[in-house]
């Protein structure tokens, strides 16, 4: 690839990954918003709403943390030291961890909630949040611990004549480490994205058989047909599943990549590339909650109303 061409994908890319950086620090923040308004507004908030907007603060944050990266890559304005390095890599890494516990998590707490009166899961329904809550804080030290190693291995290394060293940004480089070092971190990490991820496929697949077996028995009882009005449990289990598929999908995506980037060596584009798959998700799940939630849009468009007849 010539300089010229190197150069236009190298704007393109800086485009897109700051658009991306830029929608969804805007969905976020208005998710966020539309459920502290609604949970301050109601006498009894539904756990599942106050979930949500934890669940988007910490796609923000991640959204935030990556716009700093990304701006170091592009058109930096300053060499970071070390210790800038460390702690903003240290913290993106942190929250990516933390949504896909999140993601993981929050499916569950929806297949718990949704799940009918007859239903083993029916006995953690009123402790459901606790339990989700625990959780959340044991895989947050787990990642904390797991991701410790960025502190020794990363560092502010402006000159980058050793090929061994790994681009992370302008100013960051990553330190190649020993195959036994870098077995003991990456090994863990997998097995626990993978339970995960399979934790998710499990609830999912869980959800699906219910609804599969409520639409008989309504077809059989009620004579209904295949086009009737879906369910609010319905519409919520569709959602489930679109971002539960969105996800995996973009997971699996954001691994070959990086395989092919380690294969042939590419600092640029295909790292580029990368960073867009992998923040793609916490750009388009706000507004898959916003299109399918009827509260949020109704309370948006109150909203809006509001503002228009100021």
């Amino acid at each position: 690839m010539n300089k010229a061409n190197l150069l236009h994908t190298d704007i393109n890319l800086k485009i897109t990954l700051f658009s991306e950086v830029s929608v969804g620090i805007s969905a976020n923040s208005i998710l966020i918003f539309a459920h502290l308004c609604m949970l301050l507004g109601e006498n009894r908030p539904k756990p599942i709403d106050l979930y949500i907007a934890f669940f988007s603060l910490t796609q923000l944050m991640l959204l935030i943390t990556m716009g700093l990266i990304a701006v170091d890559m592009f058109m930096p304005w300053g060499r970071w030291d070390s210790t800038t390095c460390q702690s903003l890599i240290y913290l993106h890494r942190l929250l990516r961890g933390l949504t896909l516990s999140a993601t993981c998590l929050l499916n569950v707490l929806w297949t718990i909630t949704l799940s009918p009166r007859s239903s083993y899961l029916t006995k953690f329904k009123h402790k459901s949040l606790q339990h989700i809550s625990c959780a959340f804080l044991f895989l947050c030290v787990l990642y904390m611990s797991f991701n410790s190693h960025l502190f020794i291995s990363i560092i502010a290394y402006p000159n980058l004549t050793l090929e061994n060293f790994m681009y992370v940004t302008q100013s960051c480089s990553l330190i190649p480490l020993s195959y036994f070092r870098k077995s003991m971190f990456s090994i863990p990490m997998a097995i626990r994205e993978a339970l995960l991820i399979g934790l998710m496929a499990l609830s999912g697949g869980y959800m699906v058989a219910h609804l599969w077996r409520h639409k008989k028995q309504a077809q059989h009882l009620h004579r209904t047909s295949l086009s009737s009005k879906a369910s609010p449990e319905q519409r919520a289990t569709r959602t489930i599943m679109l971002l539960m598929s969105f996800f995996v999908v973009l997971y699996i995506l954001d691994l070959v990549i990086f395989h092919s980037r380690m294969k042939f060596k590419d600092g640029s584009i295909l790292y580029g590339v990368q960073i867009i798959v992998s923040h793609s998700y916490a750009t388009v799940s706000p507004f898959v909650f916003i299109c399918t939630e009827k509260r949020i849009t109704n309370f948006l468009r109150s909203m809006c109303g509001r503002i228009v007849n100021i």
